[in-house]
C-alpha cells in the first residue's frame, strides 16, 4: 500500500515536472517570437523612416525598374531572337562590342592587308584601347584578306557591326553555354568562345583558308574575325564574328541542327501559335528530306569534301545547319529561266571582287546586258554580255576546257541569284540553307574517356561522341539518305 502511493507520487512529481519544463520552453519561444518581432518591427521602422525621406519619384522609378527587369528575365526564359535593349543585361556589353569592332575594321580599312600574306599575318596581334574597356584582334590581316575574297567590303562589314540598330541575342536549345549575338541585320553572328577553342582556329587558320580557296562552295561557315575584350572586374571574353547560315531568315519555316545520330536528338516543336524559334534535331526530321533534284550529287559529294577535311582536323559534334524556306511560284520560274541560268553559271565562274554582297557569285541582273544566240551549224548557245562601250564575248557553253576541268575540281555548283548564295540550295518546291558549324571540339583524352562511358551508357544506339572518321562517315550517310 506505501509503496503504491510512492509510486503515484513519483508519477505526479513526473508529470509536474514535465509540465513545468514544457512551461519553460512555451516562455522561452514566446521571448524569441517577442524579440524577432521588436526586431521586425525596428527593422520595419527604419525602413519606414528611409522610404519616408527617399523621394515618390525615386521609389516609383526603382520599382519600375524592377518590374522591367523582371519581364525581361521572363522574356529571356524563351526561345529565339531579342532586342537587347537599355534593360538587358548585356546592353553596355553588346555597346563595347560595337565600339571595339567599329575601331579594328577602321585599323584594317586605314591599313589594307597585302596581296600576298606572311606567317607573320597570321600571328599578328592588334591591341586597342578604349573608354572602359581594351579589345584585341587576332590575324586581322588574314580576316580582312579573307572579307574581300568573299566580296565583302571593309565599310559595309564595318557598318554591319556597329550600326545604330541593337544587336539580337539569340536564345537556343542548344546546351552550349556560349552567348549568342546577331547584329541588327541578322547577317552576322558573334559567338563567345573559351580560349582554347580560339586557339585552336588561330592553330589551323592557314589550312581553313586553304581549304576554302580550293573549295570556294565550301559549307563550312565562314570565319571573319577573331577578338578579345578586355572589361575591369570582369575579366577577358573570346569571340568570333562569322556569316550568319540562316541569312536572310524572311519565310524560314523550319530549322535543324543535325549531328546523325540518336541520342538525344529530338526537341518538342513550338506549338503553332507561339513566335518562339526552335532548332529541332535529327529525330525531328524523319520522315523528310532535302529536295535539292539535280544538286544532289554536289551537295553529297561537298559534304564527303569538308568532312574529311575535319577529319584531318581530328574533330567531332560538329552539326549540319539545315533551314527550309518554302519557294513563291515566281521564284520557281525565275530559277528555272534560261537567263537566270545564263547568270548564275557566270556568277559561279567568276571571281567575286566587283561583288556588292558578302559571298563570292552574286550579281545584279541590271548591272549588265545578257545577250544569248545560237552559233550557226550547231546546238550551241553563245552568250554575249554587253556593258555600255565595250561588248565582252564569253566562252561558248558546252565546250570542254581546262576552265571547266578546274571547276569540276573545285567541286563548284551554280550558285542561286540570291543574298548568302554558299549557303543556299534551292530546289523546285523549296530553298535551303545549310552549313556546317561547331568545329572546335577536338577528339583527346576526355573525349575517349566519353566515348567509352557512353558504349556501356547508350550499348546499340548511335550518340555523338565517336571518332573523327566514324562521325565523318555517318554524317555524310545521313545526307545521302535524307537528300532526292
Amino acid at each position: 500500500m506505501v509503496s503504491t502511493l510512492n509510486t503515484s507520487v513519483t508519477e505526479d512529481d513526473q508529470t509536474s515536472s514535465e509540465t513545468a519544463g514544457e512551461r519553460t520552453c512555451l516562455t522561452r519561444a514566446r521571448r524569441r517570437r517577442r524579440f524577432y518581432s521588436e526586431g521586425d518591427t525596428k527593422l520595419s521602422f527604419r525602413k519606414s523612416a528611409m522610404d519616408a525621406q527617399e523621394p515618390w519619384s525615386s521609389r516609383r522609378s526603382r520599382t519600375m525598374r524592377r518590374k522591367l527587369m523582371w519581364n525581361a528575365r521572363q522574356q529571356w526564359k524563351l526561345l529565339g531572337l531579342f532586342e537587347i535593349g537599355k534593360q538587358h543585361e548585356f546592353y553596355e556589353f553588346t555597346c563595347m562590342l560595337k565600339e571595339g569592332l567599329a575601331a579594328a575594321v577602321q585599323n584594317s580599312i586605314d591599313n589594307p592587308p597585302p596581296n600576298e600574306l606572311a606567317e607573320a599575318d597570321f600571328k599578328m596581334e592588334v591591341n586597342q584601347r578604349h573608354d572602359g574597356f581594351k579589345m584585341r584582334t587576332f590575324a586581322g590581316s588574314v580576316f580582312s584578306h579573307f572579307r574581300q575574297r568573299l566580296g565583302m567590303t571593309e565599310k559595309e562589314y564595318q557598318l554591319s557591326l556597329s550600326s545604330k540598330g541593337l544587336y539580337l541575342q539569340f536564345i537556343s536549345n542548344s546546351k552550349s553555354k556560349a552567348d549568342f549575338f546577331l547584329t541588327n541585320d541578322k547577317r552576322f553572328f558573334l559567338k563567345t568562345q573559351n580560349k582554347k577553342e580560339v586557339r585552336f582556329l588561330l592553330s589551323n587558320l592557314r589550312v581553313y583558308m586553304e581549304h576554302l580557296e580550293k573549295y570556294p562552295h565550301s559549307l563550312i561557315v565562314k570565319f571573319l574575325g577573331v577578338h578579345r575584350i578586355k572589361i575591369p572586374n570582369q575579366g577577358k571574353k573570346y569571340f568570333i564574328v562569322m556569316q550568319s547560315v540562316f541569312y536572310p531568315d524572311e519565310r524560314i519555316s523550319e530549322r535543324y541542327d543535325i549531328k546523325g545520330c540518336q541520342v538525344s536528338r529530338w526537341t518538342d516543336p513550338a506549338p503553332e501559335s507561339s513566335q518562339e524559334i526552335v532548332v529541332l534535331k535529327d529525330l525531328n526530321f524523319e520522315g523528310k528530306y532535302i529536295c535539292v533534284d539535280q544538286q544532289r550529287a554536289w551537295l553529297v559529294r561537298q559534304m564527303e569534301i569538308d568532312s574529311q577535311f575535319l577529319q584531318r582536323l581530328n574533330v567531332l559534334d560538329y552539326s549540319l545547319l539545315v533551314a527550309v524556306q518554302p519557294l513563291h511560284v515566281d521564284e520557281r520560274m525565275k530559277s528555272q529561266s534560261f537567263a537566270s541560268l545564263i547568270i548564275r553559271t557566270k556568277q559561279s565562274v567568276n571571281g567575286s571582287s566587283s561583288l556588292s554582297f558578302s559571298v563570292p557569285g552574286i550579281v545584279e541582273e541590271e548591272s549588265a546586258v545578257l545577250v544569248s544566240e545560237m552559233v550557226c551549224g550547231t546546238e550551241q548557245c553563245q552568250v554575249r554580255e554587253v556593258h555600255p562601250g565595250r561588248p565582252i564575248p564569253l566562252q561558248t557553253l558546252g565546250a570542254q576546257s581546262s576552265v571547266e576541268s578546274k571547276l569540276q575540281a573545285q567541286n563548284r555548283r551554280l550558285l542561286p541569284s540570291f543574298k548568302n548564295p554558299l549557303h543556299v540550295i534551292d530546289g523546285p518546291e523549296a530553298r535551303y540553307f545549310v552549313g556546317i558549324v561547331d568545329i572546335f571540339t577536338v577528339y583527346g583524352f576526355r573525349k575517349k574517356l566519353e566515348y567509352l562511358w557512353k558504349c556501356l551508357r547508350y550499348r546499340g544506339q548511335a550518340f555523338s561522341t565517336v571518332s573523327p572518321d566514324v562521325y565523318a562517315r555517318r554524317l555524310c550517310h545521313w545526307v545521302e539518305s535524307h537528300s532526292v
